[in-house]
């Protein structure tokens, strides 16, 4: 079985909204082995509307729809099905119950547009609403369409994601044969290009139903390595045999083979050793220590943030000397070591991690240019400190989430052979 997703509403195409509902949708059905070939964003208009879907529908067997089924006069999706699969409408008594129950608990009267969410196309199987008023369908189709399946659900997240998990994926799990399975492979400090030269070998011999995708972000690139068969033995022994490949190729730049966040996975090396951290921050502003604290359960090895983005925050808070300030710059790593040797002593913690940069779009130099950030990283049981100077390219926001990304990489890279 092969799906679409088709997401309906004139604010996906104007940039008003994000179609999240398609992300959401496309890795559920991976889960049940259904893989989604394509996902189509359509206006409100009836014509766009029966177009699109039977263009899906003549191509796959199940095509899945969100959005334009509420009670206003945009909301256009029912009729197009109507006029598509030429079928009525009828009322499903489980949804017009729901419409009442919700009405009496918030003390009105079911209007004459409020009814007609309860109004479904003739031979649908209903897709009970748990947390709205419109009522989902699972329509088979007639012979036109070889008997495909179209799915209607609401465009709010809450009521599409409470339809799929209580009622389509299970529908529709019983009806696949086939296992896909996705392994991510999350890497750092290694661009889209240098990876794929390093597995060229292992990207040429990839086992048959198997596929590798990149997904480059902000400070570097991870992969996605997606298996699809029918046996499920076979499926993971494949999947596993690519995964292994590459992390014996190239193991030191990636940091989890499941799905984790850098974050996360520091985190459980620092509870793993017993050991805490605090951070010392000037271009990134509390950027590292929000990542850090972003994970749940991080107050048992996260002890304390400064952000010292002035020169005085530095010397005052920090004990950095004014003397080492005016001889090398705020921004340079003889300050970047001061500062984290003075997080280590403030604070207390095992490891202490420091940033200083220039961020931009101004304040850089041809010695020191925008996108140039030193680090420095202190060891209570070493008694010292390691530093290093990197450069970024991107605005302000990109080089700030770089900047944190190089500074999470090199407490990543101290906590591996501490």
């Amino acid at each position: 079985m092969r799906a679409e997703i088709v997401s309906i509403g004139d604010e996906l195409l104007k940039g008003q909204r994000v179609n999240t509902n398609a992300a959401f949708i496309a890795g559920a059905l991976s889960g049940i082995g259904v893989p989604v070939g394509r996902i189509v964003s359509c206006s409100d208009l009836e014509p766009e509307m029966v177009s699109v879907l039977t263009e899906s529908l003549e191509r796959v067997e199940l095509v899945i729809v969100t959005g334009g089924l509420g009670p206003t006069r945009d909301d256009r999706t029912r009729n197009a099905v109507q006029k598509l699969l030429q079928r009525g409408l009828e009322l499903s008594e489980d949804a017009y119950e729901n419409l009442v129950d919700r009405m009496k608990l918030r003390g009105l009267e079911i209007s004459a547009s409020l009814r007609d969410q309860a109004m479904v196309i003739e031979g649908s199987h209903v897709i009970p609403n748990t947390k709205g008023t419109a009522a989902g369908m699972i329509i088979r189709c007639s012979e036109r369409f070889d008997h495909h399946y179209l799915v209607l659900m609401p465009g709010v997240p809450s009521e599409m994601e409470a339809m799929m998990e209580l009622t389509v994926l299970p529908y529709f799990a019983a009806l696949s044969s086939t296992v896909i399975l996705h392994t991510p492979v999350k890497t750092i400090g290694i661009g889209e290009s240098t990876m794929a030269e390093m597995i060229v070998d292992i990207e040429d011999r990839l086992p048959e139903g198997t596929t590798l995708a990149y997904l480059p972000h902000a400070a570097g690139v991870n992969l996605m390595i997606s298996t699809i068969g029918v046996r499920p033995d076979e499926v993971d022994r494949d999947n596993c045999s690519v995964v292994d490949a590459i992390v014996q190729k190239a193991g030191k730049f990636i940091f989890a083979t499941c799905d984790v966040t850098l974050e996360e996975t520091i985190g459980r090396m620092l509870s793993e050793k017993g050991m805490t951290v605090a951070v010392a921050e000037s271009c990134t502003g509390g950027l590292v220590a929000s990542r850090l604290t972003d994970v749940a359960g991080s107050s048992s090895y996260f002890l304390q943030g400064f952000v010292t983005y002035s020169n005085q925050a530095k010397q005052k808070t920090l004990g950095v000397q004014k003397e080492l300030i005016e001889s090398f710059g705020a921004v340079s790593e003889e300050v970047a070591r001061a500062m984290a040797g003075g997080c280590l002593a403030k604070s207390g913690a095992d490891i202490a991690v420091a940033t200083t940069g220039i961020a931009g779009p101004s304040g850089g130099s041809p010695e020191k240019p925008v996108g140039m950030v030193c680090l420095a990283i202190a060891q209570k049981l070493s008694g010292r400190a390691h530093s290093k100077t990197l450069f970024m390219q991107g605005d302000r926001e990109r080089n700030k989430c770089r900047f944190s990304e190089a500074a999470l990489r090199e407490l990543w890279e101290c906590l591996r052979v501490a």
